[in-house]
């Protein structure tokens, strides 16, 4: 099995299928993440960390700020230049940023906090963004109230984020005390490309030998079988409901 650190370098390898069959990130958790930094007439300055290929990138610039955009991978960033144009991107990681002291007035990071050190990353957090700036955290989880999804995540395996959020939560450090928390519930549909594009961009998948993935895609294939429905355009989909959870610190 795959080390977390090569779990978490090994997404720029499936940058294409990430593309594909992750969703985007609800406009209201965006908007509620930077409720406390919005100033009329004034526009914001945000870091996505973590960027991937830019599925929190389009949705912060569709809320009106300037972003920029890092993540350690360049693969993906290049990803993130050919869906989202005009968005300066940087190599870096949540605990070492290639930005100056209070530049920003928030830093996002979608699906990514669990793979920083909490510690030494509220820390680097904390050095960019302007006194009062907010940290934004948050993650589209599929809702596993629904049986069908729970058996969906028995054949595709949890992941880091999951186990987090269905323990403690995210932990953050000085200069952030408590955060505030806010969930929402909706439902995607996707086609049986999508649905194994989403599958396949997970790092547990990537990282797995080509027996193991292709057993993981067999079993997701014949679930998208018994599920599936035939949507207006008469394409096949299955309805898969999510539930995103975002979080909001102030840095002191």
């Amino acid at each position: 099995m795959a080390s977390r650190e090569e779990m978490s370098l090994s997404f720029g390898s499936a940058a294409g299928v990430y593309e594909s069959g992750r969703p985007d990130y609800p406009r209201e958790a965006v908007d509620w993440m930077l409720a406390p930094v919005r100033e009329p007439g004034r526009a914001l300055r945000v870091a996505d960390v973590g960027a991937g290929t830019g599925k929190l990138t389009r949705t912060v610039v569709e809320a009106g700020a300037e972003v920029v955009a890092i993540d350690p991978d360049p693969d993906m960033l290049a990803a993130l230049r050919a869906h989202v144009h005009g968005v300066p991107t940087f190599v870096g990681t949540g605990e070492r940023m290639p930005l100056p002291d209070a530049s920003v007035d928030a830093v996002l990071l979608g699906q990514a906090w669990h793979w920083v050190e909490p510690v030494a990353a509220s820390a680097e957090v904390g050095r960019v963004l302007r006194a009062g700036g907010v940290l934004g955290l948050v993650w589209n989880i599929r809702d596993e109230s629904d049986p069908w999804v729970g058996r969906l995540t028995a054949a595709m395996h949890g992941s880091h984020a999951e186990e987090m959020l269905s323990g403690e939560g995210p932990q953050v450090a000085a200069p952030f005390d408590v955060l505030e928390a806010r969930s929402w519930h909706w439902t995607r549909s996707l086609t049986r490309a999508a649905l194994l594009d989403m599958v396949a961009s997970r790092s547990y998948v990537i990282t797995a030998s080509d027996a193991d993935r292709s057993a993981i895609l067999t079993a997701v294939g014949l679930l998208f079988d018994e599920r599936r429905i035939t949507d207006a355009t008469g394409t096949e989909v299955v309805d898969l409901p999510y539930v995103t959870h975002a979080y909001r610190g102030i840095r002191r």
